[in-house]
């Protein structure tokens, strides 16, 4: 049974700033954790405390729970022709319109959550890339699924995947791999960020090869490079499966206070995804950032350690579509595939 989180705050229609990403291909630097929280903003609505602050809202609720909220379409924008955004009654439509003619349209309802992710081609063919709108009735907020742990037929290190050890072909396989136990019905988008229990149906790579600094999201030139197999993958699973759906997880170490951390790993989330396009051409579209903290950390412990300053990525799309196999038809007048 779903267990509600309170929903998010209701948001202003008009896109988010924009979000710097790190240091990547001449990006500027990200902003500090400092600067952050110096135009952090602190309010009270309806028994959760809320924080504004630059592309990001915190919400804890008063029973311990928080969690952090961006949107994604800043990072569709780089290298755009035009974007347009259009109201249409409760909804919003931002329309990235690329160089070849390709658009990106993200439809967000009156509180800025995602509802749909659309890629419309030039000659107007679409694929649905995230359907994001509620499966059925459910509380306000109900977006916590709680479910038993899976029970793992796979070795534990084909489970959790270490980047730095793992051979390029490992890491595609992965990236592709089928959830470790069957999964019973299609997840929103919000479900799938905001249950624990739900991720841990798809295998994951643990990025330990990008170290970031204690209060950073930046991502030096020179720890780029570290992303290559990660990429290749990425791009070679997208062409598979153009409707392939991949959450960038941020993580922290235990140092600092909650609402910091979970601004901050969300901005890490967030700089791997941009990096991953603006430097290895992965398709924006099919990335997704969501950052948590310090709620899992690799290490327990509280002080500084680096491998808790993590980023993580797992293939979501069996759970967005119920486990169902997604790969988009073939074009008409195209001949079956081989067997």
């Amino acid at each position: 049974m779903a267990t509600p989180l309170p929903p998010p705050p209701r948001a202003n229609p008009s896109p988010l700033p924009a979000i710097a990403a790190g240091v990547v291909a001449g990006a500027a630097t990200a902003l500090t954790i400092e600067a952050i929280r110096s135009q952090r903003q602190q309010t009270v609505e309806g028994g959760r405390t809320v924080f504004r602050e630059p592309g990001r809202v915190i919400i804890q609720d008063p029973n311990g729970q928080s969690f952090v909220r961006h949107s994604d379409v800043d990072r569709f924008r780089y290298g755009a022709r035009d974007v347009r955004v259009q109201q249409q009654g409760a909804e919003t439509r931002t329309i990235v319109i690329r160089p070849d003619g390709t658009q990106i349209i993200t439809v967000t309802d009156r509180d800025g959550s995602l509802l749909r992710r659309v890629r419309r081609d030039e000659r107007g063919r679409e694929i649905i890339i995230i359907d994001n709108a509620p499966r059925g009735p459910r509380g306000i907020g109900g977006f916590f699924v709680a479910l038993p742990p899976p029970i793992l037929r796979i070795p534990q290190d084909r489970y959790i995947v270490e980047a730095d050890r793992a051979p390029p072909e490992l890491i595609y396989e992965t990236l592709i791999a089928p959830p470790v136990e069957r999964i019973e019905r299609r997840y929103t988008l919000d479900e799938i960020r905001y249950s624990p229990s739900v991720r841990q149906r798809m295998p994951s790579i643990d990025l330990d090869t990008i170290n970031f600094e204690t209060g950073s999201s930046d991502i030096s030139q020179d720890q780029a490079g570290k992303l290559q197999a990660i990429a290749d993958g990425l791009n070679r699973a997208i062409e598979r499966n153009p409707r392939a759906v991949f959450l960038i997880e941020g993580h922290t170490d235990a140092v600092g206070s909650d609402v910091d951390n979970l601004s901050l790993s969300d901005r890490r989330a967030e700089s791997a995804a941009t990096l991953l396009t603006q430097q290895f051409n992965v398709p924006a579209e099919n990335l997704t950032a969501q950052g948590y903290g310090e709620q899992y950390l690799k290490v327990p412990t509280d002080g500084p350690e680096r491998t808790n300053r993590r980023v993580t990525i797992r293939n979501i799309t069996p759970l967005l579509n119920g486990g169902q196999a997604s790969l988009p038809p073939p074009p008409p007048g195209t001949a079956p595939p081989r067997r």
